[in-house]
C-alpha cells in the first residue's frame, strides 16, 4: 500500500496506531494537557528510541500520513474567523513588528547555544536555530553543508518540546488540563452537524490543501484550509467547526507521526541534540513571555495569547492549544504563519554568506 510516494508497512502503522492510542488514551486518564496528541508521542517516540519489535515488526509511521488529518485543524481555526476578528487585526501592528526582532533574536540565542555548548559546526547551528519551517531549514542546511542528522534532530527536537512544555506550562498556570480532550469544547462545536455543514468542511479541508500547494503557500496543509475555512464562515455556509473525535483522531495521528521519527537514531547524537535543544527551547519560551508582557497591553491581547503566539513550536499543534483554550485563535495562528514566513526568508537571505 502506497500513502502519497512512500510505502507504507501496515503492520508497522498499525502497530505504531496502537502503541500510539493506548499511550494517549493512558495520558488523557491522567489529565495530561493534549493528553491524545503528547501521549501518543510520547509512547510511540521511547518505543521507537528504544527499538521496539513486536511479532518482528519495529514501529513505523509514513511522515505523509499527518498531512490527511493537519487540515481538520485548519477547519476548525478558519471557524473562529468573525468579522469583529477582521476589525481586530489592524491593531496588531506592535506585535507584528516585534516578531520582526524577536526572529533574529531567537535564532541568534540557538547558534551560541548549539556552537558554545554543544560544539556544532557553524553551518549546522546556524540552520538549526532558525526558529520556525521546520523542512525548508533542513533543506536550505544540507545546501549549505550542514551535518544532515543533527540539523533534523535539532529543528525537530525544538518542535517537541515546545509541544511538551507549552501546554504544561499553561495547565500549570490554569490549574486545569489543556486541551479538547480535556473537557473543554472549541468555538462552534454546540452546533449541530447537518450534511450541508460536513460537505462544505470536507471542501474547505480539501480544496484549502490543494489551493494552498497551488499558490505554494507556506505550511499549504495548515493555512489553506484556514484560509477556505475562515471565508466559508465569514459568507455564512457554515457556522460549525469539525466534531470532538476529529480532532482528537487528528491529535493520534500527529503524536503517533513525530513520535516514529526518533526511530534509528545513535544514542549519543540523540543525547547531545536533547540537551542543547532543551536549553535553546527554555531559552526562547523565555524570550517569548518577555515580548508577551511588553506587548499585551499595546496589542489588547491576554499575555497567555501574545506567548503562544510568539512560542517556537508547530503551527498545527499551537493552533490546537489556541483552539482549545478558546484563546485569540486567529491572532495565534496568523502569528505563527508570518514566522514561519520571516523565519525560511532569512535564512534564505544569509544562506549564501553561511556556506561560504
Amino acid at each position: 500500500m502506497r500513502i502519497g510516494s512512500t510505502e507504507v508497512n501496515l503492520p508497522a502503522l498499525g502497530l505504531s496506531l496502537a502503541i500510539g492510542a493506548v499511550g494517549g488514551t493512558v495520558a488523557m486518564w491522567l489529565h495530561l494537557p493534549l493528553g491524545m496528541l503528547l501521549g501518543s508521542l510520547l509512547a510511540v517516540g521511547s518505543a521507537a528510541a528504544f527499538g521496539l519489535r513486536l511479532f518482528g515488526t519495529a514501529v513505523a509511521v509514513p511522515a505523509q500520513l499527518r498531512f490527511f488529518f493537519v487540515p481538520v485543524i485548519g477547519v476548525a481555526v478558519g471557524g473562529a474567523f468573525t468579522p469583529e476578528i477582521l476589525r481586530d487585526m489592524a491593531g496588531w501592528w506592535p506585535s507584528v513588528l516585534a516578531l520582526c526582532l524577536f526572529l533574529p533574536l531567537a535564532q541568534g540565542i540557538g547558534y551560541l547555544i548549539y556552537t558554545r555548548i554543544g560544539r556544532v559546526s557553524r553551518v549546522t547551528a546556524f540552520f538549526g536555530a532558525v526558529p520556525g519551517g521546520l523542512i525548508e531549514s533542513v533543506a536550505l542546511g544540507e545546501q549549505a553543508g550542514a551535518d544532515p542528522q543533527m540539523l533534523t534532530l535539532l529543528q525537530f527536537l525544538r518542535l517537541i518540546l515546545c509541544i511538551v512544555l507549552v501546554p504544561i506550562a499553561f495547565t500549570w498556570a490554569s490549574g486545569h488540563a489543556v486541551g479538547s480532550a480535556s473537557g473543554v469544547e472549541m468555538t462552534g462545536a454546540a452546533v449541530p452537524l447537518g450534511a450541508r455543514d460536513v460537505a462544505v468542511l470536507v471542501l474547505a479541508g480539501v480544496g484549502g490543501w490543494a489551493l494552498g500547494r497551488l499558490l505554494h503557500l507556506p505550511a499549504a496543509v495548515m493555512t489553506g484550509p484556514i484560509l477556505l475555512s475562515a471565508l466559508a464562515h465569514l459568507v455564512g455556509l457554515t457556522q460549525t467547526v469539525p466534531p470532538a473525535w476529529a480532532v482528537t483522531l487528528t491529535q493520534l495521528v500527529v503524536g503517533t507521526s513525530l513520535g516514529a521519527r526518533f526511530a534509528g537514531l545513535p544514542r549519543r547524537t540523540l543525547a547531545l541534540a536533547l540537551r542543547v535543544a532543551a536549553l535553546n527551547t527554555v531559552a526562547l519560551l523565555a524570550l517569548a513571555m518577555g515580548f508577551a508582557l511588553v506587548l499585551s497591553p499595546a496589542v489588547g491581547e491576554p499575555v497567555a495569547a501574545v506567548f503562544l503566539a510568539f512560542a517556537p513550536g508547530g503551527v498545527a499543534e499551537m493552533g490546537l492549544i489556541a483552539l482549545s483554550l478558546q484563546m485569540s485563535v486567529v491572532y495565534v495562528t496568523a502569528h505563527h504563519i508570518l514566522r514561519i514566513v520571516l523565519s525560511v526568508l532569512i535564512a534564505q537571505l544569509l544562506s549564501g554568506r553561511i556556506a561560504r
